[in-house]
């Protein structure tokens, strides 16, 4: 039996299960989402030499989703499968390659409510607040990215407190606190949130990220990260911004002092909404002085911030520890209630040069058109063309002198439906 098919039966137990005992009490949705994506890659992420030909890929996203909920209780399971199409080893009595299942665990945890004000969730879930900027599900990757923690909840009135912690091991052990340094062995927040008005609301959020400094030893170094996110929205404007600070220490041990800054801000004018941004994360000028100047974006949105090319997933190795600046516009057109169409252009530079970098901040130009269709209450298209135009120190930093033309185009079709409710 494989291992989808094991799933559903699963989910169908559960559903089977729920009903009979608390009819009069409790409610079961069963939600399935499907995410197709097919994309041309000529430069995508990495530059490419010339000679190269492009990347052609199809990949796609299943989930199902199965929530059960009372007054005190709330119960989700939902398992995805993700696969790159034809990436299975096996062939079948056709000769023709199928897929390579893989299939896991999206979220997975209980939510206990012993109030109407107070809450407690426990196990596999995804942590998404404020635009996403630090602590986000990264939607854009196919596998998405959720956490095992325990988070308590609460509200009263206009205020929103969280507080979460998790502790992470790679199998059951009789001793030490061993953990791969790349990965996060302890996370720890606060997230503090006040809606002012229906206008305006501002957040506070507390980060202590800990992980090992190397994967044999136990000693754990903290980087702590404290800031606040405001959103203002109005008829004819919507402004965001965040402001963090970073301190302690780094996976080194060396100690921090970073900030990241940010602002956006859109304008509503009938159909068309044109908006302009700024961020900023601050880098070293010394790579190997005694104090860290580098912000890292922790558990952030990636493919949401410093363009859809993605050439700066990884802040350190990207950019050589220099840090970034991102200074962009965009126009949005809404052609009609269901047709929206997106231009958005982003001017990239170094926020510091050192030894590692190069001497020019100037990194280039990024321009990414969307289009996307709401063909249904529960269903989209969303095609895009985006294309890079590189500088001699973008090449630099790339390591691929006089590449083809980076550009890249994808066709997603997204489609999200209530099975049972």
């Amino acid at each position: 039996m494989s291992k989808l098919s094991s799933a559903i039966r699963f989910s169908f137990f559960l559903i089977c299960f729920a009903f009979p005992f608390n009819k009069a009490f409790s409610q079961l949705k069963v939600d399935a989402h499907y995410r197709p994506r097919f994309e041309v890659r000529n430069g995508y992420r990495e530059l490419i030499p010339k000679d190269a030909d492009p990347s052609i890929i199809a990949s796609q996203r299943m989930r199902l989703s199965l929530v059960y909920e009372t007054e005190k209780l709330k119960l989700k399971f939902s398992p995805q499968d993700v696969r790159v199409w034809g990436d299975e080893n096996l062939t079948s009595s056709t000769g023709v390659y199928g897929n390579d299942a893989s299939l896991d665990l999206f979220e997975g945890y209980v939510e206990l409510k012993p109030t109407g004000n107070l809450s407690l969730s426990v196990g596999r879930q995804t942590l998404v607040y404020d635009n996403q900027r630090l602590l986000a599900e990264r939607n854009w990757n196919q596998n998405g990215l959720a956490y095992d923690a325990v988070v308590l909840k609460w509200k009263l009135n206009q205020w929103n407190l969280h507080a979460g912690t998790s502790w992470n091991s790679l199998k059951e052990t009789t001793s030490n606190n061993l953990y791969p340094p790349d990965k996060i062995k302890s996370l720890n927040f606060l997230w503090l949130e006040h809606q002012f008005s229906d206008k305006l609301d501002v957040s506070f959020l507390h980060i202590a990220s800990g992980v090992t400094e190397t994967d044999t030893t136990n000693t754990l170094n903290f980087r702590q990260t404290s800031g606040a996110y405001l959103n203002y929205t109005s008829n004819a404007l919507n402004a965001k911004s965040n402001a963090y600070f970073q301190y302690g220490n780094n996976d080194e041990g060396q100690n921090v002092r970073a900030f990241l800054l940010d602002a956006d801000v859109a304008f509503k004018t009938g159909r068309l909404s044109p908006g302009l941004g700024i961020s900023y994360l601050s880098g070293n000028d010394d790579a190997s002085g005694s104090t860290d100047h580098l912000f890292d974006v922790l558990y952030g949105a990636r493919h949401r911030f410093f363009g859809h090319m993605d050439y700066f997933r990884n802040i350190p190795s990207h950019t050589k520890e220099g840090g970034l600046t991102d200074i962009y516009g965009y126009l949005n057109l809404k052609i009609s209630p269901k047709i929206n169409l997106k231009n958005t252009g982003h001017f990239f530079s170094l926020a510091q040069t050192n030894q590692n970098t190069p001497t020019d901040k100037y990194l280039g130009y990024e321009n990414e058109l969307e289009f996307k269709y709401n063909f249904n209450e529960w269903g989209s298209i969303k095609s895009a063309w985006l294309f890079y135009l590189t500088t001699d120190a973008f090449e630099q930093l790339q390591r691929v002198s006089s590449p083809a033309f980076p550009q890249f185009l994808y066709v997603s079709l997204t489609v999200d439906t209530s099975l049972f409710e």
